[in-house]
C-alpha cells in the first residue's frame, strides 16, 4: 500500500505511529466473493424481513416498491463497481472515500460503519432468535442473540475461504427456501400479474383502495434495504484475485441475483395468496402467506429457514466488520499500541482476529440493548454512504484518482446524478415522517462523532514532532 498524502492517508507524524502489516492474501476466487457478498445482502432478510414490513405500509405495492428500489441498485452497482477496482483494498467504503475526497469523508463513512456493523450483528441475532423460538417456543432471544453473535465472531476468525465454503452452504438452503416460496404462489394463483402493478392497501375505513404517492415513497426507503449489501464486496478487495478486473462482476452478479430471488417470491406472495386484505392485515405478511398456502408445518420449516438464513447473513457481516476495523489499525488511525493489535493478522489463517473479535464484542454489548432503539440508532446511515459513494464517483473522475480503475461504469455521469437525487428523495419523505426524522438525526450524530474525531487527531498530529 502507498502512503501518498494526495490519496487521502494520514497526516505525516500520524503515518510515522501506523503499523506496517501484512496485506491479507488474494487467495479467492469470484464465486467465494460472490458468496460472501450474497450472505451478507441476504434475500431472505429482504423478503420475509423487509418485506413484510412494506406490505403492512404499502400493501400489493411492494412489487412496485421493490423495483424502485432495483432501479437504484442498478446506478449504486455501476458506481461501487468503478470505485472497488480503483481501490480494491479491505477499508471499503471509509478507504474510497478517504482515497477519493480526502480524511474527513473516510472518517464520516467510518463511524456510520463501525456503528452499523456492531448494532446490524446484535439486531441479526435478535433475528435469528425470533425465528427460532417460533419453532421452538420458549427460547430466551437475548441470550441466544448474543450467544449467536459469539459463534459468528469465531466463525469470522477463520481462513476466508473456509468462511465462503460455510457461508455458501447455508446460502443454498436460503436459495431453496425462497424458490418454494414462490413456487407456493405462482404455481397455484389466485389473481392475474397485473396486481403486481396495481397497488392496493388497506385503507383508513378498512377497505382496500390504491395507495397514495406518499406512502409508496416512504416504503421505497424501507425497500432500498431489502437490496443493501451488493456492494459488500469492496470490504473483500485486497482477498480476491485480480480484483481490478473482477470485483464489478461480483457486485452486478450480487445484485442480479439478489433481484431474482427477492422479487419472484414477492410476485409469488401477490398473485398466489387467497385474501389480500389479510396478508396486509397480519403481524408477519411473509409467514402467514406461507401458512396459508402450505400449512403449519411448511411455515415452521421456513421459519428455520429464515433462521439459517440470517445467522449465514451474520457469518458474513462479520467478516466484513473485522476487515473494516483492521484497515483503520494499518492506517495508524488509533493510538500505537491499539493500531499494532488491530493490525494483526492470525498466524495460521491469515485473518484479522483482532480487529474481528473487538467488533464482536461491541455486537455482542448492542445485544444488551432494546432492538427498537437500536433500529432508531441504525437510521439512515445506508443513505448517507451511498450519497457519499456518488460523489466520490463524480469527484474521482474530476480529479483523475479513479482513471485506474479496472472497470469504468457506462453513462458517466448519470449513474451518480441519478443516485444523488434518488437518495435526495428518501431523504424528503423522511423529513416528513417521525420515525425517518430519528433516523437522520441518529445518522447525523454519528458522522459528527466521526469528524470530531478526526480534527482532534489532526491536531494532535500537527503538534507532535516532524519525524
Amino acid at each position: 500500500m502507498t502512503n501518498d498524502p494526495s490519496l487521502g492517508q494520514p497526516p505525516a507524524a500520524s503515518r510515522a505511529e501506523a503499523v506496517i502489516a501484512p496485506t491479507l492474501q488474494r487467495n479467492m476466487s469470484g464465486a467465494g466473493a460472490l458468496f460472501i457478498t450474497l450472505s451478507c445482502l441476504s434475500p431472505s432478510i429482504g423478503v420475509f424481513i423487509v418485506g413484510s414490513d412494506v406490505i403492512k405500509q404499502a400493501g400489493t405495492g411492494v412489487f412496485l416498491c421493490f423495483s424502485a428500489a432495483v432501479v437504484l441498485g442498478v446506478a449504486m452497482a455501476a458506481v461501487y463497481g468503478e470505485l472497488a477496482s480503483a481501490f480494491p483494498e479491505t477499508g471499503g467504503e471509509y478507504t474510497i472515500l478517504r482515497r477519493a475526497l480526502g480524511p474527513p469523508w473516510g472518517f464520516a463513512v467510518l463511524g456510520l460503519n463501525l456503528l452499523g456493523f456492531s448494532i446490524a450483528q446484535a439486531l441479526s441475532g435478535f433475528g435469528v432468535a425470533t425465528y427460532l423460538a417460533a419453532v421452538w417456543p420458549g427460547l430466551p432471544v437475548a441470550p441466544l442473540a448474543a450467544m449467536l453473535v459469539v459463534l459468528v465472531t469465531a466463525t469470522a476468525v477463520l481462513n476466508i475461504r473456509v468462511s465462503a465454503a460455510v457461508t455458501g452452504a447455508f446460502l443454498a438452503i436460503e436459495i431453496l427456501a425462497l424458490a418454494v416460496l414462490a413456487g407456493l404462489g405462482l404455481l397455484h394463483p389466485h389473481r392475474s400479474a397485473a396486481a403486481l402493478v396495481h397497488p392496493l392497501a388497506i385503507t383508513a375505513g378498512g377497505g382496500l383502495g390504491a395507495p397514495n404517492l406518499a406512502v409508496l415513497g416512504a416504503a421505497t426507503a424501507g425497500a432500498i434495504y431489502a437490496f443493501n449489501g451488493y456492494g459488500a464486496v469492496v470490504f473483500l478487495g485486497e482477498e480476491l484475485r485480480e480484483a481490478p478486473r473482477r470485483i464489478a462482476q461480483v457486485v452486478f452478479l450480487a445484485l442480479g441475483a439478489a433481484v431474482v430471488t427477492e422479487l419472484t417470491p414477492l410476485a409469488g406472495v401477490l398473485v398466489g395468496v387467497p385474501d389480500l386484505q389479510a396478508l396486509m392485515a397480519a403481524q408477519a405478511p411473509i409467514p402467514a402467506a406461507i401458512a396459508r398456502l402450505a400449512g403449519p408445518v411448511v411455515a415452521r420449516a421456513m421459519s428455520l429457514g429464515v433462521a439459517l438464513a440470517i445467522f449465514n447473513a451474520m457469518i458474513a457481516v462479520a467478516l466484513m466488520a473485522g476487515r473494516q476495523l483492521f484497515s483503520t489499525g494499518r492506517d495508524g488511525l488509533w493510538p500505537k499500541p491499539v493500531n499494532a493489535a488491530l493490525a494483526r493478522l492470525h498466524p495460521r489463517f491469515g485473518s484479522p482476529w483482532v480487529a474481528t473479535i473487538v467488533m464482536g464484542a461491541f455486537g455482542l454489548l448492542a445485544c444488551s440493548v432494546d432492538p427498537h432503539i437500536l433500529v432508531l440508532i441504525l437510521g439512515n446511515g445506508n443513505v448517507a454512504i451511498y450519497a457519499g459513494l456518488c460523489v466520490a464517483a463524480l469527484a474521482g473522475r474530476r480529479s483523475g484518482v479513479t482513471r485506474h480503475a479496472g472497470f469504468r461504469m457506462p453513462l458517466f455521469p448519470l449513474p451518480p446524478l441519478f443516485g444523488l437525487a434518488f437518495l435526495a428523495g428518501v431523504v424528503g419523505f423522511d423529513l416528513v415522517d417521525p420515525a425517518g426524522r430519528s433516523g437522520l438525526a441518529a445518522t447525523a450524530i454519528a458522522i459528527a462523532v466521526s469528524l470530531a474525531y478526526w480534527v482532534l487527531t489532526s491536531r494532535r498530529a500537527a503538534r507532535a514532532p516532524t519525524v
